[in-house]
């Protein structure tokens, strides 16, 4: 299983919001590592700059595809093809990328992990670590308590 950002650059919440209550997700062709997702991993999905916040969390349900024809009709958006999502969260309170960093880089000593703060991450599917993945959920959950 691999974990994943899904890095929502071409909107706001609304309309990732739109893409997960549908539960699917969108991935072009030119995407790197689309051939690497497969059903069973997890994806966090973040919202680009100015909010810099990750929004929710999925299980996929599938590898990348083209869209069935009933998919296609179905997809609230433009791409030809993508993955299907499961066990979809989405978080009332975001969680923005700065709480992150501060958490699974608190020395501010992974040159990775800074780059991405400060200027975002440079593709829609980036792959992240488990411990990334986990300490993301969890500040979600410490947000949802307070």
């Amino acid at each position: 299983m691999a974990h994943w950002v899904f890095n929502f650059s071409d909107g706001d919440r609304e309309q990732a919001t739109v893409l997960l209550r549908a539960r699917m997700w969108g991935v072009g062709r030119h995407e790197g590592d689309r051939d690497a997702l497969a059903a069973g991993d997890l994806a966090l999905i973040y919202l680009a700059a100015p909010e810099a916040e990750f929004i929710g969390r999925a299980e996929l349900a599938s590898a990348v595809h083209d869209w069935t024809s009933s998919e296609a009709e179905a997809y609230p958006g433009e791409s030809s093809s993508g993955v299907l999502l499961s066990h979809v969260e989405e978080w009332d309170r975001g969680v923005p990328m700065e709480t992150v960093v501060q958490r699974i880089d608190p020395t501010g000593s992974n040159p990775l992990v800074q780059a991405n703060a400060a200027a975002g991450f440079r593709h829609a599917v980036v792959r992240i670590s488990e411990n990334e993945y986990e300490a993301t959920v969890a500040l979600s959950r410490e947000a949802r308590e307070t």
